[in-house]
């Protein structure tokens, strides 16, 4: 199964770092690979919750929660045809703070080709989703 890890150190204790990788509705404003969130459920983010997520030059998708430890990671996938993607957040602790997770796997029947077509966007996107998010934890 094609996919990537990456993984920060963020000065920030693992609550403060959770806040804003739940926080999703605050993505577009605080990573700039995300234009727009919209939450499709009411309440926080947990298990079968689902957010329409557009980024650019990825194709819009609609990703549920599918497994979710309350403080300390979750796990969305988004389907399409062909393709199903799944992306895993997890925040540890760490001696200088914590250390945040994010893991993407692709898989199904079209999942090769899109993964070639894709894979260094993704890289970039995962990357800057992980800055983004150790700049805001560490601001607050």
């Amino acid at each position: 199964m094609p996919g990537l890890q990456h993984t920060v150190t963020i000065a920030a204790p693992p609550e403060q770092v959770w806040a804003v990788v739940v926080d999703v509705e605050r993505w577009p404003e605080r990573i700039p690979t995300v234009e727009s969130v919209e939450r499709l459920d009411a309440g926080p983010l947990a298990l079968g919750t689902r957010t329409r997520l557009r980024q650019p030059k990825l194709p819009e998708g609609v990703w549920t929660v599918t497994e979710f430890v309350d403080g300390s990671s979750y796990t969305w996938e988004s389907r399409s045809s062909g393709v199903t993607v799944v992306a895993t957040h997890v925040v540890e602790p760490d001696p200088a703070g914590s250390r945040l997770t994010l893991a993407i796997t692709v898989s199904g029947l079209l999942s090769g080709i899109g993964w070639l077509m894709s894979r260094s966007l993704t890289k970039r996107y995962v990357e800057a989703e992980a800055a983004s998010i150790k700049k805001a934890a560490e601001a607050s």
